[in-house]
């Protein structure tokens, strides 16, 4: 390129002794070697870019990644804590824990706890076996009143009404939520679960970061490919998540 540059210069220096039409000649190709020099400048700066920016994602994409999550799986776990709240109040009050978020939420609009009191009480009583008299222990149950469950639980907030929106901007899917009647050592336990999957909370982020966090095996991490509440196997209230998002309210 270095050669056909100085034959060009020396060509445009030279003009005067060429013909119209060698002119021409000469002056086109200084043009057209102009112009696949620039054009080959441009290709190669949008290569630099294009590299430049390749490095840089490779290098803040998971960082980018880890802080959405971090940040959705806060608000969503939140959210599930409440939840596990009201139905933790639904089996103490009505014996099992809702299926269904729409019962959830009646339960906890029109539901009541029962205010009571106990304490230790004795009497003497006559025992026929030993026929004597004998000192009985009992534990004497007083109802106090009662006391709305929505006051107790939600006050001041109607945040449970959409108990089932998943809390992410963007997202129009639900929570799932069931709820059964299993068999533990002979004894029939209630048990419920509430869960949703990775996939929804993280819809829009890098694909290849996304299939890694559902592989998730980790104390530090969300293990699995969904957040999950509760068991339908074990008697669990508890939720999948590790212990750095109790922490944060």
């Amino acid at each position: 390129m270095g050669l056909t540059y100085c034959l060009f210069s020396y060509n445009i220096i030279h003009l005067e002794n060429f013909s119209d039409s060698k002119k021409i000649v000469v002056l086109l190709k200084v043009k057209n070697y102009y112009t696949m020099k620039l054009a080959l400048q441009t290709v190669l700066w949008i290569l630099a870019f294009f590299f430049s920016y390749k490095i840089y994602d490779s290098i803040n994409g998971p960082i980018n990644f880890n802080k959405t999550k971090n940040e959705r799986y806060a608000l969503v776990i939140n959210k599930l804590k409440l939840i596990r709240k009201a139905q933790i109040a639904h089996k103490d009050v009505i014996g099992i824990y809702s299926d269904n978020f729409d019962s959830l939420v009646k339960f906890i609009d029109n539901g009541t706890f029962t205010l009571i009191e106990k304490r230790d009480s004795s009497f003497m009583e006559y025992d026929r076996t030993y026929r004597i008299d004998m000192l009985r222990e009992i534990v004497v149950v007083d109802t106090l009143g009662f006391v709305p469950v929505k006051d107790s639980l939600f006050k001041n907030s109607n945040e449970y009404k959409n108990f089932a929106d998943i809390p992410i901007n963007g997202v129009e899917a639900k929570f799932d939520i069931n709820a059964e009647i299993i068999d533990k050592n002979g004894y029939r336990v209630p048990v419920f679960e509430v869960k949703v999957a990775k996939d929804i909370i993280l819809h829009d982020q890098n694909k290849d970061l996304l299939k890694i966090e559902n592989e998730t095996i980790s104390v530090d991490g969300v293990n699995g490919p969904a957040i999950i509440l509760g068991s339908l196997t074990e008697v669990s209230t508890n939720g999948n998540w590790p212990t750095i998002f109790d922490a944060t309210q």
